[in-house]
C-alpha cells in the first residue's frame, strides 16, 4: 500500500481555513494528513509529488449526464431547436445505438468530466433498443476502466406515441420488463460501502415519456431495495402543459400522486417551479440538479436554486447531455 504526499501546491481548497499548503498525504485512496507550508508530514510516506504550480480542489460532482448522447453533441437538425421537437428528431437517431458505440460514449463523457476536475458522475440512460438491453452492464464496465466514481441510473420509457406519450412507440419498453432489469441491475452492480465505485437508481425518464404506473412501482421497488429514485421535472413549459393536461395536475402535485416526493429522490433541472411548490420540495428534501449548461442552450429558464435551497431541497450541478450541452464539463 502507498503513502503519496502532494506537496506544497498553490493552494488546496478545503471547507474551513486550515492552513494546508504543505499539501496532502494519501494512503489507500484517503486523505490521512493535511500539511501545514513549511511542514514535512507527520505519516511516513513512501512517495511524494511536486504540486507547486497546481491547485488542487475536492472532486467535482455531476449528478445528471446522459452519456450516449456524446455522440450526437452539434447535430445541426436540433441547433436552434426546442426540446419536443429536439427529442422528436433524436429519438430515431438514438434508437440505433449498439453496445460498442454506447461504450466509446460513456468514455468519451467520463474522460471529458475527468479532465475537467469530476470524479462522481450520475448519469441518466432511459433508451434500451433491442440491441442494446445491456445499456448499463456496459456502462459498468467503461466506468470501471476509467477508475471514475459512477451513479448509473437504470431509466426507463413506457409512454409511446400510441399512448399520448412523446418517445416513439419502438423505443419504449412494457413495465415487467423494466423492472425486473432494474432489480436484476441493482443485485448485480450497486455496491454500499463507503468506498463505492458503483451505484445504481431507478430512473423513469419524465411525464411526457413514462406511464404513472411505472413510476408508482419504481418508488416501491426502491424502498424494497434501499436505492434512489431519478427523474425530469419541471425543465420547459412544454413539460408542465403536458402535465396539466395528461394528469389533470402540475409537475410537483405528478410527483406526489406516484410517490416521489422525498428524500429519495433527485430530479433534473427544475426550472418552473412556483413559490408553493419550492416550500414542498424543501420540505421533503427532494434534491436537484440544476444544469445551467443546457437550459441556456435550450433557452428553457433557470432553476431557482437560492429559493430552493433556503426551503431545504438539496442542490446539485449537472452537464446533462452532450447533445443539449455540446460538453462534458463541469467548469464551462
Amino acid at each position: 500500500m502507498t503513502t503519496l504526499w502532494i506537496k506544497n501546491p498553490l493552494a488546496v481548497f478545503t471547507e474551513n481555513d486550515l492552513d494546508t499548503r504543505g499539501g496532502l498525504v494519501i494512503c489507500d485512496g484517503k486523505i490521512i494528513e493535511l500539511v501545514a507550508l513549511g511542514r514535512t508530514p507527520a505519516s511516513p510516506y513512501d512517495q511524494f509529488f511536486d504540486a507547486q504550480n497546481l491547485v488542487i480542489t475536492p472532486g467535482l460532482i455531476n449528478s445528471h449526464h446522459h452519456f450516449y448522447q456524446t455522440l450526437t453533441r452539434a447535430w445541426a437538425p436540433v441547433v436552434n431547436a426546442p426540446l419536443f421537437p429536439w427529442l422528436k428528431t433524436l429519438y430515431p437517431v438514438w434508437a440505433k445505438l449498439n453496445t460498442e458505440q454506447h461504450y466509446l460514449a460513456t468514455q468519451i463523457a467520463l474522460s471529458e468530466l475527468l479532465l475537467s476536475g469530476c470524479t462522481f458522475a450520475a448519469d441518466h440512460h432511459y433508451l434500451f433498443p433491442q440491441q442494446l438491453s445491456d445499456a448499463i452492464d456496459v456502462q459498468v464496465e467503461a466506468s470501471k476502466q476509467l477508475g471514475i466514481r459512477v451513479m448509473l441510473t437504470r431509466g426507463s420509457m413506457s409512454l409511446g406515441e400510441d399512448s399520448g406519450g412523446l418517445p416513439p412507440q419502438h423505443t419504449v419498453q412494457d413495465m415487467d420488463t423494466i423492472l425486473l432489469d432494474s432489480e436484476r441491475l441493482v443485485q448485480k452492480y450497486h455496491q454500499r460501502s463507503a468506498d463505492a465505485m458503483v451505484n445504481i437508481a431507478l430512473a423513469p425518464c419524465s411525464p411526457f415519456s413514462v406511464t404513472q404506473e411505472i413510476m408508482q412501482e419504481s418508488a416501491a421497488l426502491a424502498e424494497k431495495l434501499d436505492v434512489r429514485l431519478h427523474t425530469h421535472l419541471a425543465e420547459t413549459l412544454d413539460e408542465e402543459q403536458f402535465c396539466l393536461s395528461k394528469f389533470g395536475m402540475r409537475t410537483v402535485d405528478y410527483l406526489e400522486s406516484v410517490g416521489w416526493l422525498n428524500s429519495r429522490t433527485w430530479l433534473a433541472h427544475g426550472i418552473h417551479f412556483n413559490a408553493d411548490e419550492i416550500q414542498r420540495l424543501g420540505q421533503a428534501q427532494v434534491g436537484i440538479c440544476h444544469c445551467p449548461h443546457s437550459n441556456m442552450r435550450l433557452a428553457s429558464g433557470i432553476c431557482p436554486t437560492i429559493d430552493l435551497l433556503e426551503a431545504g431541497a438539496v442542490i446539485g450541478l449537472g452537464v446533462d447531455g452532450s447533445a443539449s450541452g455540446d460538453a462534458s464539463n463541469l467548469i464551462l
